[in-house]
């Protein structure tokens, strides 16, 4: 198939795909460093559960190591609620929102970790332009995930991190979509492949349109789809926690476009693995990490 046909197919994600394309090996000998560390830098003194959402999902898929950078007054609370991760309280506005000056007390965080995940539980935008600026500032290493609040820094169609080595996984929902493309989340409903894919190859990232389907599409066109999952997964943190899987899968070594198509199945399967258990309705986000590990070694298997 020319590149130019393979652009145009679009893939449905399936066991047998993944397993045609196997997550990379780790030596195990070197414990949980060998997993990579995942940075996660969001919350707010409203929503300051979303990053622990994010991090639990992350673990479950993988991850050796999560650190969560969040608002202050709240980082105590995480730390005692996820003994599991390390807690950086940052600096706040008066709005429990975090500032722009929280990048100054995580540069060496940001260093360190293979995956960073910005947005979970933002509401404003300003820590998180600080973030992506210092990261290609300083040309980071970690692969970048935006999610949620952190999404508004690829507003303008300008195509700012596409020369971000590391790489670049975005994963808006269709009405933050259409706040990043300036149109209306009616058109991003109607035609979600068509925009997902100008999106890619405009801004050089990979996207991931979340939905009833949901489609990973790379800058040069390649696309992925998914169909399984099912309406329990639309429920409040469910988005967090598929930021959070993505990112873990990073840590581990995968390639941005690989942690996104494993990470949205996972994530759909998951929430089918509730629905069996518990009901196609209900279900919690935070129920959600629990059943990734026995879908990685299914799939492996």
């Amino acid at each position: 198939m020319n590149v130019r046909a393979r652009a145009a197919a679009v893939t449905l994600i399936t066991d047998a795909l993944l397993r045609k394309w196997p997550l990379p090996t780790f030596d195990e000998k070197l414990g949980k460093e060998a997993r990579g560390d995942v940075l996660i830098v969001g919350g707010s003194v409203q929503v300051p559960g979303a990053v622990l959402l994010a991090g639990a999902a992350a673990l479950r898929a993988g991850a050796g190591r999560v650190q969560l950078g969040t608002a202050r007054a709240v980082a105590l609370h995480l730390a005692v609620m996820f003994p599991e991760a390390r807690v950086i309280g940052l600096p706040q506005g008066n709005a429990g929102e975090l500032s722009a000056g929280a990048v100054a007390k995580l540069s060496k965080e940001i260093e360190a970790c293979r995956a960073l995940l910005v947005g979970p539980g933002m509401c404003q935008e300003a820590a998180a332009a600080s973030i992506v600026q210092h990261c290609q500032k300083t040309g980071s290493r970690c692969t970048l995930v935006l999610d949620a609040g952190a999404l508004g820094v690829l507003r303008g169609r300008r195509p700012t991190l596409a020369r971000y080595a590391a790489g670049v996984v975005a994963t808006p929902h269709a009405g933050e979509m259409a706040t990043l493309w300036g149109c209306e989340r009616d058109e991003v409903l109607a035609r979600p492949l068509e925009l997902a894919r100008e999106a890619a190859r405009t801004l050089g990232i990979v996207l991931v349109m979340k939905g009833v389907e949901t489609f990973v599409v790379t800058p040069e066109g390649v696309a992925y789809r998914n169909v399984a999952g099912n309406s329990g997964l639309a429920t409040a943190g469910s988005g967090d926690t598929l930021s959070g899987i993505i990112a873990g899968l990073v840590a581990r070594g995968a390639e941005p476009v690989q942690a996104a198509v494993w990470g949205v199945y996972l994530h759909a399967k998951a929430g089918e693995a509730l629905s069996s258990k518990l009901g196609p309705l209900g279900f919690l986000a935070r129920e959600l990490p629990s059943e990734i590990p026995q879908l990685l070694d299914s799939i492996t298997r």
